[in-house]
């Protein structure tokens, strides 16, 4: 029988990762590296073991029966490694290193355009923000982010969050769009109208579902699975869309034709892990981010100079 010799962690992680996500180019994408690598990586780990822990399938990488077996210990693994990365981030007391900020496309954009990460860069300046612009909500547990603004409080027991504000959402169409269609008088004319459906990540968005729920006979002229695409689909006047009015209010382009529309203000929370929350500079961090984010999320804030 085969002797499996020692295993780099890091081939565990390549291995959780297409486990999760099915392909080893989707596992690239979420770990941050080319495709070779994973499979690399991939092909090593199982050398090490002596077995196969993944089959190749027309849908993708299914896990083999030792594969199915060996997941849960894997994940055990990555617990304890993010667990003790946490308790070592949380004895360095000085106010100095990086924070990992991950937040929307949208929300990273109105960050980058006004004075709100060179003035906290300016107060501590051995602190570094890294922006970390996705859709897809990464996983602070596991160590992907360390400090969060997303929609919606923390979902999880180990998360602790504090709201920095409604973000207010209506329904816009183009000037363009409004000039060939017509201006819809109730919610109820959208059904008549071309719209832009949500799907992937932002599908289950209230204001998705409550012009879905408004107009669920109107023509889907386009689907989108991020904000900033949406935009560019209403802009271009393929249809009526739900956006945040903060994003969509500086666009001279845009009408909203409802709104704002009070239920379906949006909550948006700073978050992190409570491991990490009294390490001083995400401590800090987190004190500028409650006396200066609102305005920023709400999209009233001042931009930089020019």
């Amino acid at each position: 029988m085969h002797n499996p010799g020692m295993f780099d962690w890091n081939d565990l992680r390549h291995f959780l990762a297409v486990a999760r996500e099915g392909s080893t180019l989707a596992a690239a994408k979420t770990l941050g590296v080319n495709q070779s690598t994973v499979h690399r990586r991939l092909v090593e780990l199982e050398r090490r073991l002596g077995c196969v822990l993944v089959e190749r399938h027309p849908t993708g990488y299914r896990l083999t029966e030792f594969g199915k077996d060996l997941l849960p210990h894997a994940q055990r693994v990555e617990d304890e490694a993010n667990a003790l990365q946490r308790r070592v981030m949380a004895f360095d007391q000085k106010m100095r290193g990086s924070i990992r900020l991950t937040c929307s496309t949208t929300v990273a954009h109105r960050l980058m355009t006004t004075q709100f990460l060179d003035a906290f860069h300016a107060r501590f300046p051995e602190v570094k923000v890294e922006l970390l612009m996705t859709e897809r909500l990464l996983d602070i547990s596991k160590g992907e982010a360390d400090v969060a603004i997303r929609g919606g409080g923390p979902k999880e027991p180990n998360l602790v969050g504090k709201k920095i504000a409604d973000v207010p959402w209506g329904i816009y169409a183009s000037r363009r769009y409004i000039e060939r269609h017509g201006r819809p008088k109730r919610p109820e004319d959208a059904d008549a109208h071309s719209v832009i459906e949500f799907i992937g990540e932002i599908a289950n968005l209230k204001a998705a579902e409550w012009l879905r729920s408004k107009a669920p006979l109107a023509t889907v002229a386009g689907q989108s699975s991020n904000i900033p695409s949406v935009l560019m689909a209403v802009k271009a006047g393929v249809g009526l869309a739900a956006l945040p009015a903060p994003l969509a209010n500086h666009d001279n382009e845009l009408v909203c034709v409802f709104g704002p529309i009070a239920e379906l203000d949006y909550p948006t929370f700073l978050v992190t892990h409570r491991e990490l929350r009294d390490i001083p500079r995400i401590r800090a961090f987190f004190e500028y981010c409650q006396t200066q984010l609102k305005p920023i999320v709400r999209g009233v804030q001042r931009r930089k100079a020019s």
